[in-house]
């Protein structure tokens, strides 16, 4: 019950920071235009624009809100069901290579011209090819333990940082190589409505099955015995949740670029509110970390007259709060995680 509590008084929490980022920013929206918005949006078919703020809600604010709460519910949700599988608080989700995959595709269209929305999808292709390599080196061992998929992880990560370095090494200085170092840094100012109606779908039905699942990763925290005594099917459920936080990560990180520090940290964060339990810390993370990424966002908008990539303010947000909660990793690392 009192889980329950937490969990909607912080979805009420994230709809104040939610309107409150559409009213701030070098135009400010006052309440009344918002609420004026959305009144004209249910009661009218025709959703033509006919003032400034209309026009900034619609086309700028709105998607990139959507990105912002999207991004940040997948990359926690994403970094709390790899945590739980791999029982380590310091797992985050580029353990597997998908972030290094990831930044080597999108640089790969980059130096090769496509239209922004390749870019995209090169980034998703990058990051599956980088986890599919991590897993296989893994299989190819014979041995699908932890270890041995950390193992893989590892070296896939190793080869594509290797293989963005090549390429940042061989882009044109003065145009390409800055379009690269951008896009690495993470931001939400390219999010377009198209490129989000795309993957809104899919990241909202795979954090649906993993949340689900917060039974089944309860068991899996405990040890692969332990998970096959209660009638777990270890090897199914690990598979299945590698691969959809895996894709929660990809699609994040080819509509943003690399946002770094939410999956590790707002998981504990979520497990601090209510407590070690999968069921309750996913959705905790989902909302906690979408929270986290809008303020973040906000403040990288509004903070200088030039935008601060968001990339850049979760790290160094990032960092205080993992500082700050450096004693319950430490315990967790003494305790249940080991």
């Amino acid at each position: 019950m009192k889980g329950a509590a937490t969990l909607a008084t912080t979805f009420v929490l994230l709809l104040v920071v939610a309107t409150a980022s559409l009213c701030i920013g070098r135009y400010p929206i006052p309440f009344h235009e918002l609420s004026d918005f959305f009144l004209s949006s249910f009661n009218t078919a025709d959703a033509t624009c006919h003032s400034v703020a209309c026009s900034i809600l619609a086309h700028i604010r709105l998607p990139r809100l959507g990105a912002a709460l999207l991004t940040g519910a997948a990359l926690s949700v994403s970094g709390a069901s790899y945590q739980a599988v791999f029982r380590n608080p310091l797992v985050s989700p580029g353990i597997l290579g998908a972030l290094s995959g990831a930044g080597f595709g999108a640089a790969l269209g980059i130096i090769l011209n496509v239209p922004q929305w390749m870019i995209g999808a090169s980034a998703f292709a990058g990051s599956t090819l980088a986890v599919v390599l991590g897993t296989g080196i893994a299989r190819l061992s014979g041995d699908s333990s932890v270890l041995m998929l950390i193992f893989g992880g590892l070296v896939s990560n190793a080869l594509f940082t290797a293989l963005l370095s090549i390429l940042k090494y061989l882009a044109d200085p003065d145009s390409q190589l800055p379009d690269i170092v951008f896009w690495l840094l993470g931001t939400l100012s390219r999010v377009t409505p198209e490129t989000l109606s795309l993957v809104t779908i899919p990241m909202i039905c795979a954090m649906a099955v993993l949340c689900i699942m917060g039974r089944y990763l309860d068991a899996l925290s405990m040890g692969d015995d332990e998970a096959r005594s209660l009638g777990v099917p270890v090897r199914l459920v690990r598979n299945l949740v590698v691969t959809l936080a895996t894709l929660l990560c990809a699609l994040t990180v080819s509509m943003t670029g690399i946002i770094g520090w939410v999956g590790l940290v707002i998981p504990h964060i979520a497990r601090l509110l209510v407590g070690p339990g999968n069921r309750l810390v996913l959705p905790m993370s989902a909302l906690t970390g979408a929270i986290f990424l809008t303020f973040s966002d906000d403040l990288a908008r509004n903070l200088s007259a030039a935008e601060i990539p968001v990339g850049i303010m979760t790290e160094l947000s990032g960092v205080i709060l993992f500082l700050l909660l450096l004693p319950r990793v430490k315990t967790s690392l003494r305790g249940n995680w080991r």
